[in-house]
């Protein structure tokens, strides 16, 4: 097993600039390392082996993204807004050699501990900026203005996404990177009646035409907190392969398409920056191991 850089005798840690804590621990569940901010599990990196996607969420992102592009195999031109420690940036970085990835995190003590002790793979081009993730959108390279293959959107302050990153006019920005066949990928965390989670994908859908939903069928009934994620694009999915992939496991979900999703949305209300609230923030006890 990859072993992180660092003290023997205790977790590495920092204080980050907006509150809280982050540390970097073995994880004792499976091989690899996890990344904790606040008591919350953000992230799973397994050094030895980039490909290894152990969060549920982020197993069903990879597979969306292994069906990007004119291959598995061929390169990509991503942004990520919210670093953690950096699971899918490996992940493309490993899958598809010769991608071009930007990555937007507020947190620069957060970055600088992943980069100490969960360091990248040589020759990753991952270039990572420090910011708000919306107003580093604003600054990234314009000749990536309507390019990107894909946008992928996980930004937690604690265990809550914050409100600014909610909106109709968020989206907006983003859908002005995308390239005409591009994806955008949000995490989406939300409890029992999924208010916002709901009104997460009104809001996305009157920016992209097509939108799905991938999660566990228990989250996706509402009957649990977890976590759904929310694809879209202004072209057609590239989901023919999915339900039975995701169905198959190693972790069974389901994916919600066409009127599924129009039924799911029906009624919410549209997110706009007059009226944006972060996610629900999940029951104290939800993480604990």
């Amino acid at each position: 097993m990859g072993r992180a850089r660092g003290r023997d005798t205790e977790n590495p840690r920092v204080r980050l600039d907006h509150g809280g804590t982050a540390e970097i621990a073995a994880s004792e569940f499976t091989s690899g390392f996890e990344l904790i901010v606040d008591g919350t599990p953000q992230s799973h990196v397994d050094l030895d082996d980039p490909t290894h996607l152990h969060f549920e969420y982020i197993v069903r992102m990879g597979a969306v993204i292994d069906q990007l592009g004119a291959s598995a195999s061929a390169p990509l031109s991503a942004v990520h807004l919210g670093a953690g420690a950096l699971t899918i940036p490996r992940y493309i970085a490993a899958t598809r050699p010769g991608s071009r990835q930007q990555v937007i995190e507020l947190e620069e003590p957060l970055v600088a501990l992943v980069r100490e002790h969960l360091p990248l793979p040589r020759g990753a081009a991952v270039r990572i900026r420090i910011g708000d993730a919306r107003e580093g959108l604003r600054r990234l390279p314009p000749a990536l203005t309507g390019h990107c293959d894909l946008v992928v959107s996980d930004v937690f302050s604690g265990a809550q996404t914050p409100a600014h990153l909610t909106s109709v006019e968020f989206y907006r920005e983003i859908s002005a990177l995308l390239a005409p066949s591009g994806v955008l990928l949000v995490n989406v965390a939300d409890g029992p009646g999924l208010a916002f989670a709901r009104r997460q994908v009104a809001t996305v859908s009157t920016v992209f035409p097509e939108v799905a939903l991938l999660a566990d069928t228990q989250v996706l009934k509402g009957r649990r907190f977890g976590n759904l994620v929310l694809v879209a694009s202004a072209s057609s999915l590239p989901t023919e392969w999915l339900p039975r992939m995701l169905a198959a496991g190693p972790h069974p979900a389901k994916i919600a398409q066409g009127d599924e999703v129009a039924a799911f949305a029906r009624g919410a209300t549209i997110v706009t920056d007059a009226d944006a609230v972060a996610s629900p923030r999940p029951d104290a006890g939800l993480f604990l191991r």
